[in-house]
């Protein structure tokens, strides 16, 4: 006598072994993505790089507190491989997806289309971390910029950060019905979140109402958290709270516009 076993989302089941090929299908795929490789994993150090060169930059700045304008920028770098993958180039993708109907054609197999999102989320965010910490190594090898004094809150804050970019890029695949669109909203947010990050002014040089109102957005909170951090303090539950109720906000709209067809 034969059994027949129905597929479940118990761990072993296939339903759930069936999610690993997916992921290593966009592994595979973002590998093969040379704009996307650089873009997020090697220009926030290359850009590190170019400003590390320049010889005031590796001066103490009395306005930024006794610190050089290339360890404020690393924690800038850490933060814009996120705000790539996750603001350009995860809602670009998606939204292809489902513009090509393969999310739908998903939905008739085994593997539910829940299944490419976690993917492609895990991807990007695996990019960003890996991203982060390749400034971080370029900051302290080439810079003598100084690893974080407080590894586990700046760990606390990098994670936060991730969730908020991702939960914001699911956002913008909700709201963009194609590609093109999806990339004109993304270049919308994504310019105004590289200004609170501090690419164009730090976010220590900024107008002291600038930067409390900087500080309410998930990657001003963000950028203020690795800066304390990276001194040795705790990121400060202002700005925790902050990463924390934008990630769920964000999460929050994505399910309720979410569609995937």
């Amino acid at each position: 006598m034969s059994t027949t076993n129905a597929p479940t989302d118990m761990a072993g089941s296939p339903t759930t072994t069936a999610n690993l090929p997916v992921l290593r299908a966009e592994l595979r795929l973002f590998r093969r993505e040379p704009g996307a490789v650089f873009w997020i994993l090697l220009f926030p150090t290359v850009l590190l790089v170019i400003l590390g060169s320049i010889p005031s930059f590796r001066e103490p700045q009395h306005d930024l507190g006794g610190l050089r304008t290339v360890d404020v920028y690393v924690p800038v770098a850490v933060l814009l491989g996120m705000l790539v993958g996750g603001l350009q180039s995860m809602p670009q993708a998606l939204t292809g997806y489902r513009e090509r109907g393969i999310l739908r054609r998903m939905s008739t197999t085994p593997v539910r289309p829940t299944a490419l999102l976690t993917a492609q989320m895990t991807v990007y965010g695996t990019a960003a971390l890996a991203a982060a910490l390749l400034a971080l190594a370029v900051g302290r090898l080439a810079f003598a910029v100084r690893l974080p004094r407080a590894p586990f809150g700046y760990g606390l804050a990098l994670l936060l950060a991730i969730l908020a970019t991702l939960a914001l890029g699911a956002l913008l695949s909700a709201l963009s019905r194609t590609v093109k669109a999806a990339g004109a909203l993304g270049s919308m947010v994504f310019f105004p979140a590289m200004f609170c990050t501090g690419v164009w002014l730090p976010v220590q040089a900024m107008p002291h109402l600038l930067a409390r109102i900087v500080g309410y957005t998930p990657f001003g909170a963000a950028a203020e958290a690795l800066n304390r951090s990276a001194a040795g303090h705790w990121p400060g539950w202002p700005h925790v709270t902050v990463l924390l109720a934008w990630t769920l906000l964000l999460t929050a709209g994505a399910a309720r516009w979410f569609r995937w067809e």
